[in-house]
Formats: C-alpha cells, structure tokens, sequence
C-alpha cells in the first residue's frame, strides 16, 4: 500500500511540473524533438530545429521552411475530395467544409495539429461526412507526417487529393521514378505523362516521388501506397504539377492514408533515392541479393550470367490484333524443344558457361493462349519428352532453365474458363478483350492465380521436367486490381498479397522467380525481372526519352535484383539515340544474348557480365552527369569501381575500384 501511494504521490508532482500537457504538445524531456505548436489569427505554425510549417486554416495551403529555402504546396482545389452521394459520384473541395475546426495533437514522438473538417452540402443538402486531416513534425529529421482519415457513413469518399501538390514557383526540377527513373526540369519543352498514375505501375515503379530547387531538394514517399498514387501533368514548356491521389478500396477510402515528406537543404536525385533505400531497410522491404542468395543458392548462378530468351510456339488467333490477314505462316511457326536444346549446346561449346534461359511459347498452344490451362507443353514442338530434353540439357551446360508464364490474363477457350472466377469491377462489369495472341481473353481474380499455379508447376515436376524458375508476367508491372466478384471480393492490398504467395510458392518449388518489370513491392519476392528501363515517347517500346533518364530506381535496388538490358541502339525501352550496351555498362546490369549471337554481341556479352560479376552484390552510390547535354554520364558502386559512358561518341571507360 505505501509503495503505490509513493507512485500515485510520484505522478501527482509530475503532473503539477507538467500541467498544461493536454493542451501543449511540445514536450522534450520524453524524447519528443523541439517543437512548438502556435496558432496565430489565420493560420498554424509548427517550429522545429530545422523546418517550420506554416497551414493557412482557410485554404489548407502550406509552406515549409528549411533555413533559407521556402517549399510551397498547393491550397485545397477544385476536385480534390470526390464523393458518392445516392450511387452519384460529386465532385467538392476539402475547404467545402463549414465547420473546420484545428488543434494542437501529439503523440509523445511527432507534434503538430489535427484538422477536423465537416459540415459538407451538396444541393442544400447536409452531407453525413467528417473529414480528418493530421500534420506533424516526426523526430529525428522532422520529416512532415500528413494523414487523411475519412468518417463514412452514406457518405463514401471515392478519392481525395491531399496534400497539394508542391508550388511550380519553388521547384526547378521534378523527380519521378517513372520506370527507372526521369528528372524533368520545370520548363522542359515536351509533352510529359505517365502512363499511369497508381503506385506499382509503369508511372511509379516506387511509390514516392521528389523535387530540386537550387541545391536542395524534397521528397514525398506514399506510406500506404497499395491504394495511393498521383496525379501529374506537364504540359510542354511546363510547369510540372504533381500531387498525391488517394484513391478508394472496394468501394470507400477505408482506412487511414498517410504520406511522409522529407527535406534536404543540399540534395539531389541521388540524395532522395538514398533516402528511399534507407526508408525501405527500415521498414524491412529491402532483401538484397545476398540474402536472397543465402534462402535460395541457385540465385548465385544469376551472377555474371546472360539472359538467353528465346520460345518455341507463336500462335495469334483470328480475333487478336496481332493476327496477320496478309500472310498466314506469320500466325503459326514453331521451333522444336530438341532444335533449342541444339542451339544452347553450340552456345557452351563458344565459352558461355552459365546463363538464364528464359522460354516463351512452351504451353500447348504457344505464347499467350490458353491461361491457365496450359498444359501438356506444345505438342507440335515435342511434347513432354522435347521439354524434358531442353530442360535436361540446360540443367547438364549448368544454365538456370525458367519458363514463361502468366495468371492474370484469362482465356475464355480455356478449359477451366468460367465466368464466375473472373474480375468484376465497381460497376458490375466483367473486362473483355482480344489484344493478346490467345485473343478472346477476361481476368482472372488474383485470389484464385495460386490455385493455378501450384496445379501446373506440380505436374511439371512430377513429370520430371527440371524447371529451375519461372516468369509470372505482368504481376510486377501492373497496378494490383480490385475484384467486387461476391464470390471473392479482393481489395487492392490483398491482390498485392496473392501476387505474392505465386511468387512464394515459385521461389520454394522450382527455384529463380522473375516477373516483367521491377515494381518495388514485389522486390523481395523476386530474383529477376525481364527490363526496368527508361519512360518513352510515344510509348514504352520505342522513342525518344521523356525528360531526362535517370536511374533511380538502381540507385535504390540495383543490389537486391537482376535487371537485364537489352543492348542494341534503341531497343525496348532504351532512347532512340542510345545504346542499351551503355546504359548496361552504366548500371552494371545483366545483358541480354541472342541463342544465335555474332562474335561482336559475344564479345560485348563478355564485358558486360564481367562487369557484373564484379558488381552485382554492390550498392550503386552516385551517378553525375558529366556534361550539360546529359549525355556524359558517371556511376559510383559501393566498392569504388567508376564507369563513365559517352551517348554521343558510344564509349565507355571502367576504373576498378578496391
């Protein structure tokens, strides 16, 4: 009894030391950073030891200083808060709100304020809607935490764009890891889109973006990104506005939305990529390719080895785009497994002593036809035993044999195809279309694709076809789906989930997974993807660059995946004016090999997977660009080897480091 009155007498003189603790969030002596809260007539300031944040309480307007540098961001817009009222879609403004109401709210680590906003109408009409908006100062570097909470009831928020975008005023050039990465000065005079705007597409590889002005720099990292992503244009001669967008799951906003800026008085690109690696080891997303290595030895054979991608069946059915009306042999051919087997035992015997054989079109009816069911393997080809050959000769030259495969895309001639397993959008909808060789095609719900997955690769292993990977494609490319099938509804977060357990089961059954591009929430899954290039104009394939490429996305994971490049003057994904064997060398990636090379791709093959068996466990540090025309590039790895690449002269120059 004395000793709990001791406690209550200890917490009663500390609560007369500490009396205004409700109402004053600043509180050091708990490990709180030194930050003030103050509420002036019309607006909040939050005070820190190196950032000060000022919200205008009637336009939610902010304004961040760091010392002498001021970054501004956007006001409440038209637009920004779309709502369903009675299944009608209707479009507010978050500063709508009659009642806005601010506090002061802390949670013993970060300090700032709550924004309660309410009192919304359409048509004269209350709407049933409380919106809650939170920004505050978080220790040890006073990153600007901003979380969106909606209170639904009839009321659903179909999207909100909040925080504003950053002020065109205080930016000079914007970062966005759109494929691998572009830096886009503010007046830079084309046209520039992203191909799309959710996080895990093609428009964000990683869910973050950032900005320069003078010599510093800031950034905006989507902390519950599976439903995040942005909204962009950049008109040509600019400005570049871009912001994020927060967008419903199944139906309503859900759950809370929450994004972290952060801010460099001396930063570049390079210094906000850094800040994302050290965001993704922190929060345990990072899986290097040691440790992916030490959970799976076979990885290692990846190491220095080309990727050798050939196939065996092409059929285009009549109802697909790609069908040819002119020239029928161009919609059926084939090579036999036997014929392959031949072509990679002439590769050994030119010095090629390991590499990843990636096969297209080994299914029954080819490449892109008949998903799921693709089984037994292309009878035309030589069946069972013709794939058993080609793996079997793989396994015996000590390649890493990976076939090519797909359980998203599904096929309405397939055996198992019914209506019932596919996707169903928010308007009830079923997605039908016809552009893939198999034509005819839906999509099937990602919480079934597993099922499928362990169904195939179980008989490819029991009829003892030595398959060492496999490629899942458009899982790591495409922005995860919604399915509101009753059946098996599947949130966007879920779907990320189902994508991740095929991959799992790849990686514990057969060996290598690899999928078609390098969306950073499947980094730990994977071992290999098939390219993770730059953005292009007119489309991913072929182009010029849009804005100025930059490899962000390495300079985040280039140790904790393989990323192949293609190596010729303007392949996939590579600018019309440039090399891929450059922009190779640059990133110490994997090269891509023809089953039938010249000496000359040999030759380059060489260099390049010698370059990557140097540098592929190492982090890539730094890269500069050498020239004002950014065509003279330099890149830094972790052990201190340089390679610095000329676009314009196709040279290159490597300095080993220790």
């Amino acid at each position: 009894m004395i000793r709990k009155i001791m406690i209550l007498g200890f917490y009663t003189l500390i609560l007369c030391l500490y009396p205004s603790y409700a109402e004053n969030p600043v509180q050091t002596d708990w490990g709180n950073p030194q930050i003030t809260v103050k509420q002036t007539d019309n607006q909040w300031i939050l005070r820190g030891q190196e950032h000060t944040v000022i919200l205008n309480n009637n336009t939610l307007a902010l304004q961040i200083k760091d010392r002498e540098i001021t970054w501004s961001l956007e006001g409440s817009q038209k637009g920004d808060l779309l709502v369903e009222v009675n299944g009608q879609n209707i479009s507010l403004c978050l500063s709508d709100a009659t009642k806005i109401e601010i506090t002061a709210y802390d949670t013993g680590f970060m300090s700032g304020v709550k924004v309660q906003l309410a009192g919304y109408r359409h048509n004269d009409n209350p709407l049933d809607l409380q919106i809650q908006l939170f920004l505050c100062l978080q220790a040890p570097d006073e990153d600007l935490i901003c979380e969106l909470v909606a209170l639904e009831n009839q009321i659903k928020v179909k999207e909100c764009r909040w925080p504003g975008a950053f002020d065109s005023q205080s930016v000079d050039h914007t970062v966005v890891p759109f494929m691998q990465g572009m830096l886009l000065p503010a007046k830079w005079p084309q046209h520039v889109w992203l191909y799309d705007t959710l996080s895990y597409g093609r428009g964000l590889y990683m869910p973050w973006w950032g900005y320069q002005q003078d010599h510093s720099a800031a950034m905006l990292i989507l902390e519950t990104p599976a439903d995040g992503g942005c909204h962009f244009s950049h008109p040509a001669g600019g400005p570049t506005r871009m912001g994020p967008r927060w967008v419903h799951t199944l139906g309503k906003l859900s759950y809370p939305r929450r994004a972290r800026l952060c801010f460099f008085q001396q930063g570049n690109y390079v210094t906000l990529a850094k800040q994302y690696r050290k965001y993704v080891i922190e929060h345990g997303q990072f899986v290097s390719l040691k440790e992916k290595i030490a959970r799976n030895p076979l990885v290692e054979k990846l190491v220095g080895s080309p990727v050798v991608h050939t196939s065996i069946l092409v059929h285009i059915q009549p109802e697909s785009s790609y069908f040819n009306k002119e020239d029928a042999s161009k919609n059926h051919h084939y090579v036999r497994f036997e014929k392959r087997a031949e072509q990679l035992r002439a590769l050994s015997e030119k010095g090629l002593s390991r590499a990843y054989v990636h096969l297209d079109g080994w299914g029954f009816r080819g490449y892109d036809n008949l998903h799921p069911d693709i089984l037994p393997p292309c009878p035309e080809a030589g069946g069972w035993d013709g794939l058993r050959t080609l793996a079997g000769t793989c396994e015996n030259l000590g390649y890493v044999f990976a076939l090519h495969d797909q359980y998203r895309d599904y096929y309405l001639d397939a055996k198992s195809y019914n209506p019932r397993h596919t996707v169903i959008d928010e308007s009830g909808n079923r997605y039908y279309g016809s552009t893939w060789y198999g034509g005819k095609q839906s999509l099937l719900c990602p919480s079934l694709a597993l099922g499928h997955v362990t169904k195939n690769y179980t008989s490819l292993l029991d009829h003892g076809i030595k398959i060492r990977g496999a490629y899942l494609d458009v899982f790591a490319v495409i922005p995860p789906d919604e399915c509101y099938n009753p059946e098996h509804p599947v949130s966007r977060r879920q779907c990320l989930a189902y994508r991740g357990e095929c991959f799992d089961f790849i990686r514990t059954k057969v060996g290598v997974v690899s999928s078609e591009e390098p969306a950073d929430w499947a980094v730990p899954n994977l071992d290999l993807v098939h390219h993770g290039p730059y953005a292009l104009h007119p489309n991913p394939g072929h182009g010029s660059a849009m804005g100025i490429p930059i490899p962000l996305f390495n300079l985040v994971y280039h140790d904790a995946i393989f990323l192949p490049w293609s190596l010729g003057k303007g392949a996939w994904g590579i600018p019309e004016t440039d090399m891929g064997y450059l922009h190779g060398l640059a990133n110490a990636g994997v090269p891509y090999l023809s089953i039938q090379p010249s000496n000359e791709e040999l030759q380059r093959v060489r260099t390049i997977c010698k370059l990557h068996q140097r540098l592929a466990l190492k982090e890539l540090t730094d890269h500069t660009f050498l020239d004002d025309k950014y065509r003279r590039q330099k890149t830094v790895f972790a052990d201190g080897t340089t390679v610095m690449v000329d676009l314009d002269k196709d040279t290159y120059e490597i300095v080993p480091g220790l």
